[in-house]
């Protein structure tokens, strides 16, 4: 396992729709292994491929709290089926957008279909944070990011902060 560099705005990669799996191997494998070891050592709760410079459908998440047992959950070509018509609300970061949190609505309750470790077919209902975080992460997949909800002003003022933060890389924000 191995930790993987987290690539972040304004990298043109981030905006590039991810590829389907067609079989569930060894690389495949010690991606999602990869991602996890990336996710954990980053403090995130979420990671999808394209995040590291992959751009396969795969993504891992772990919501749980931090005084909990780890549970990681990892899906390959993850596909929501449904959404609810209730709504709920998070402010939502993004390890490819740092110091930035966004306040984003996003039906409560999703199902989605995705492929295991094993290859095979699965399906699951998730609710509150895991519903958000899995939209979240899908949405990666499709190059889309939480700043393209913002006006375009506002997205190109958190593009330029954190140009300049990579250009300044010893400057401290206290």
């Amino acid at each position: 396992m191995s930790i993987k560099k987290i690539i972040t705005v304004p990298d043109e990669t981030l905006k590039k729709i991810s590829v389907p799996i067609e079989k569930v191997g060894l690389n495949e494998k010690k991606l999602i292994n990869d991602l996890f070891e990336t996710m954990y050592h980053s403090k995130g709760i979420g990671l999808a491929a394209v995040q590291v410079g992959i751009l396969k459908r795969i993504l891992v998440i772990d919501i749980s709290a931090k005084d909990e047992k780890n549970k990681p959950l990892s899906f390959i070509n993850p596909k929501i089926k449904k959404i609810s018509d209730e709504t709920s609300i998070y402010e939502e970061g993004c390890l490819s957008i740092p110091d930035t949190f966004i306040e984003i609505e996003r039906p409560k309750i999703c199902e989605v279909e995705y492929i295991d470790l094993d290859g095979k077919v699965q399906n699951m209902k998730c609710d509150g944070l895991l519903s958000t975080c899995l939209q979240h992460e899908i949405n990666h997949l499709d190059g889309k990011l939480i700043i393209d909800h913002l006006s375009k002003l506002k997205r190109d003022l958190i593009i330029k902060k954190i140009s300049k933060t990579k250009k300044n890389p010893d400057r401290i924000v206290v």
